[in-house]
């Protein structure tokens, strides 16, 4: 178990063990939250909205749509809907 001291500005220094084991440097950012038994910290990785933005897109690239293309065409699939529909409340009113 590791002893952190309360320092002025309510700032604390975490051991070169924690540092180490977490591998966190000077500036990173830590999440903290109140659990049952105390005050959990996490380390935390923020990503510009622009660089998350473009990672995405990129991902995206490599999507394939893998469904099967129709028989019919745009027009025969709606005549065939409207026709299920009609026979539907045909049945059901």
């Amino acid at each position: 178990m590791s002893l952190l001291k309360l320092r002025k500005f309510a700032q604390v220094t975490l051991p070169v063990d924690l540092r180490k084991k977490f591998n966190l440097t000077e500036g990173d950012l830590l999440e903290a939250e109140a659990v049952k038994n105390g005050i959990l910290l996490k380390p935390v990785t923020v990503v510009e909205r622009e660089k998350a933005w473009k990672q995405v897109f990129k991902s995206m690239e490599n999507v394939k749509d893998r469904k099967p293309k129709p028989k019919q065409r745009a027009k025969e699939q709606e005549a065939e809907i409207a026709k299920m529909v009609k026979s539907f409340r045909k049945h059901h009113a």
